[in-house]
């Protein structure tokens, strides 16, 4: 084990111990060498969590602590992100094979968001509500309780943020389950808020089995809300757990994403911008642009400028410098990509670039699969219509703006979409007639903890970032007060 790692005890209930659960092995997918093995959480770990959560959560001393003091608490821990970014990308690079300039990208990303939602809790108002009759009226918002947060692998620390910073900005108690595949980066978030002097139990993070720890989480009647983050089908099971329970519950799930070129682009602007949103993070990622849509008239030239773009990124150790495509989380999920493509010869695809591992000794042993770009599929393709979760590329022609928003919002997925033209009233028609969440034009896969971010159909339901992300995690309340001082008139009680 590295003494850059952390130690592999877990934070529950505001305590470092080791976990009662199964065995979890972190491994470092460029050669396959174990980082560390470490117990990960039982249910009963999450009971202690839960416990010391609604202990904790219920003191005024929180509860109802002024908001520049929860904000000067949040901001502290953004402040302590920052300055460990060097160390919490090495965990995370170690942990998920992710390029060092990604993680640590991943950690300013983090640290931002715990300043953002610091600068919310300071700012946002209840309401005096228009008066509508004799008494004096307000909409105000309380905290919930205790929440869960379920995050996914492929970038924990950002994930973790986005739900831990609004969910304590809203006076809750949080407790985290982070993936089993990549536990260590969140492991050392709980590091910084406990010693940016975080109350004790107001956060645990238990790494565990989705199927022990997540669905305890759901079900148990003490958490208040779940904001999850993952695939789809699991999604769904959640959403119907929490339906039964009548907990509110947000969902971020997976993609198809379409990108569009029209033959009026920047091409060097919009191969860029393809390039990055699919091949970045090695394909894994959920508004990864994996169906890309390209206008006719330059289809052959733009797609052959796209393939000779893809052949020149650098693949190989996340450690080194200048690498742009790391490998991915681990073999059985590289495995699992190349089956895939496999399919998609089956279908009829042609592997314009890709579609293998490397051949070199160097990146053997490693979890690596070169980027991957396949045409000749139709948009009813298997492999056009599921989420692969790789660095795979579909590319279909299209002839007008009528037939490509047809074909982009033929999917059940509708989180993300990128459009690349010079003529704005056009981006600006498609960008509202495409079904996502989130539409980037001439450019992709950028972000602000100030703007929602979310999916629709398949991708999931809910919002989280913006002013609005911190509401979610609280109660509306509205609250009347007579300003009469006179008895109800249908009692017939006289003053």
């Amino acid at each position: 084990m590295s003494h850059d790692l952390p130690d592999g005890r877990l934070f529950i209930g505001g305590e470092w111990r080791e976990g009662q659960g199964a065995p979890i092995t972190s491994t470092y997918s460029h050669d396959g060498s174990v980082n560390m093995v470490l117990a990960g959480a039982s249910a009963a770990d999450a009971e202690t969590a839960i416990a010391a959560a609604k202990t904790a959560q219920a003191d005024p001393a929180w509860r109802n602590a002024l908001p520049q003091d929860r904000a000067r608490i949040l901001t502290r821990i953004g402040d302590g992100i920052e300055v460990a970014i060097p160390r919490i990308s090495q965990i995370q690079s170690r942990d998920t094979g992710k390029t060092l300039a990604e993680t640590a990208a991943l950690a300013a990303s983090a640290a931002g968001t715990f300043r953002y939602f610091a600068a919310v809790c300071e700012t946002a108002d209840d309401d005096l509500t228009t008066r509508r009759g004799t008494s004096l009226t307000a909409s105000v918002h309380e905290p919930i309780g205790v929440v869960g947060a379920i995050t996914p692998w492929n970038s924990p620390i950002a994930s973790d943020a986005q739900k831990v910073a609004p969910a304590l900005a809203a006076g809750n108690a949080v407790v985290l389950k982070p993936s089993s595949w990549s536990p260590l980066v969140s492991l050392e978030l709980a590091r910084i808020a406990e010693a940016a002097g975080l109350p004790k139990g107001l956060l645990s993070v238990l790494p565990g089995s989705g199927r022990e720890v997540g669905n305890l989480l759901v079900n148990h009647p003490d958490i208040g809300r779940i904001a999850f983050t993952g695939g789809t089908d699991t999604g769904r099971m959640l959403g119907e757990q929490a339906g039964r329970k009548l907990m509110p519950i947000s969902l971020e799930l997976g993609g198809k994403s379409p990108t569009i070129v029209f033959d009026d682009a920047d091409l060097d602007v919009a191969v860029a911008g393809v390039l990055f949103g699919i091949f970045s993070s090695t394909g894994q990622s959920c508004i990864a642009g994996s169906r890309l849509f390209v206008q006719r008239g330059i289809y052959d030239a733009f797609v052959a400028k796209l393939v000779a773009a893809t052949q020149a990124l650098r693949v190989g150790d996340p450690f080194a410098k200048g690498t742009q495509v790391a490998p991915m989380i681990n073999h059985a999920h590289r495995d699992s990509v190349a089956a895939y493509v496999a399919g998609a010869f089956d279908e009829g695809g042609v592997i314009l670039c890709g579609g293998t591992a490397p051949d070199d000794a160097a990146r053997a042993a490693g979890a690596y699969y070169l980027p991957t770009i396949i045409a000749g599929l139709s948009n009813d393709a298997k492999t056009c219509r599921e989420e692969i979760f790789g660095p795979v590329l579909c590319v279909l022609p299209f002839d007008s703006e009528e037939d490509v928003i047809a074909m982009g919002n033929d999917n059940d997925y509708g989180l993300a979409c990128g459009i690349w033209t010079r003529d704005f009233p056009r981006a600006w028609r498609v960008a509202g007639a495409i079904r996502a969440g989130t539409v980037w034009i001439n450019t992709y896969k950028q972000f602000s903890a100030s703007t929602p971010f979310g999916g629709d159909g398949a991708s999931g339901m809910g919002r989280e970032k913006g002013r609005a992300g911190l509401r979610a995690w609280q109660r509306q309340k509205g609250i009347y007060c007579d300003l009469t001082g006179q008895p109800h008139p249908w009692a017939g009680v006289s003053a």
